[in-house]
C-alpha cells in the first residue's frame, strides 16, 4: 500500500501504513469499550495486515500520534466491514469517527463497492458508551439488520448494522442477481 492523505475538516486522514502499537496505543486509552484482552490482541495482529487509516490534528506532524483509527475488512467486491474504529476518548463527538467513516466510503465507492458492515455491542446490553456508539453509527446512515448472541457470548450481544454505498443499478435488483458467490 502507498501512503495518502487526506484533509477531513481539521483531521487529516492518513491510509496505507500499518502501525500496530499505534493500534495498541489507541485500544488501551479506551478500556470501557475494549477491555478484552484477547480481542485486542487480535486487533492488534489485525492491524499489521488490514487496510489501516489513521486520524491525527491536520495541522500536526505527519509522524504525530494518531487520535484515531479504522481497520477495514473487504469481504467481496461488493461489500467491507469497519473491523475496528477507536478514537482517543478526549475527542469523542469531535468529528475523528465521522472524518475516518468519510474516508473510507470514499475509498470503497470509487473502487465499486456497494454496502458497508459494522458490528457493535447490542442493545440488549446496557452499556451507555455503546449507546453513543450505536448512535453514531445511525448518524452515519447505518441501518440496524440483526442482533445476535451467539457470534461473540450471551454476555456480549452482536448488533449488526449495515449501509448502502451506491444505489444498485437498476431499481429491479438486478445488480444482485448478477453477484456470485465463491
Amino acid at each position: 500500500m502507498t501512503d495518502c492523505s487526506e484533509h477531513q475538516g481539521k483531521w487529516s486522514i492518513t491510509f496505507g501504513v500499518n502501525d500496530a502499537d499505534a493500534v495498541d496505543q489507541l485500544l488501551r486509552s479506551l478500556p470501557n469499550w475494549f477491555g478484552i484482552e484477547a480481542s485486542n490482541r487480535a486487533y492488534v495482529e489485525s492491524a499489521r495486515t488490514l487496510p489501516t487509516y489513521f486520524a491525527r490534528e491536520a495541522n500536526s506532524a505527519a509522524d504525530s500520534e494518531p487520535v484515531g483509527v479504522l481497520l477495514a475488512q473487504r469481504h467481496f467486491p461488493e461489500a467491507a466491514e469497519i473491523h475496528l474504529m477507536a478514537v482517543a476518548p478526549a475527542l469523542h463527538r469531535h468529528g475523528v469517527g465521522r472524518a475516518l467513516v468519510q474516508a473510507l466510503e470514499a475509498h470503497l465507492v470509487a473502487d465499486g463497492c456497494k454496502l458497508l458492515q459494522v458490528k457493535t455491542l447490542g442493545p440488549s446490553h446496557p452499556d451507555e458508551g455503546y449507546k453513543l456508539t450505536r448512535q453514531f453509527y445511525a448518524s452515519m446512515g447505518f441501518l440496524p439488520v440483526e442482533e445476535t448472541f451467539d457470534l461473540w457470548d450471551a454476555q456480549n450481544p452482536c448488533l449488526i448494522l449495515v449501509k448502502p454505498l451506491a444505489q444498485p443499478a437498476g431499481s429491479d435488483g438486478t445488480a444482485f442477481a448478477r453477484t456470485t458467490f465463491p
